[in-house]
């Protein structure tokens, strides 16, 4: 089984590409839990599972991470441009 892994990182606004972002500044919202990340990757049809006490390599405070599944068809730049879309409905913006 092929496990996905978005981090918060990906999605955040505040940061640049260089610092991890991987969607474009438009679609990126303000400091994303991985909540909202599980319920946008529910929206686009994947089984979410969160872990909590994680962090990213390039932070320093741990936001926990997404372990996405079911996505062996599917490219991880294509999944996380796709979630990164339902993020901006998901918050309501």
């Amino acid at each position: 089984m092929v496990e996905n892994v978005l981090w918060p990182a990906y999605f955040d606004a505040a940061l640049s590409r260089a610092e991890g972002r991987r969607i474009p500044l438009e679609m990126a919202v303000s400091e994303p839990t991985v909540d909202e990340i599980a319920k946008a990757v529910q929206q686009v049809g994947y089984d979410a599972k969160i872990e909590r006490d994680v962090g990213y390599s390039r932070e320093y405070e741990a936001r926990g991470r997404v372990l996405v599944t079911g996505t062996e068809e599917t490219a991880k730049n294509d999944l996380v441009q796709a979630v990164g879309a339902y993020l901006g409905i998901v918050r309501g913006d």
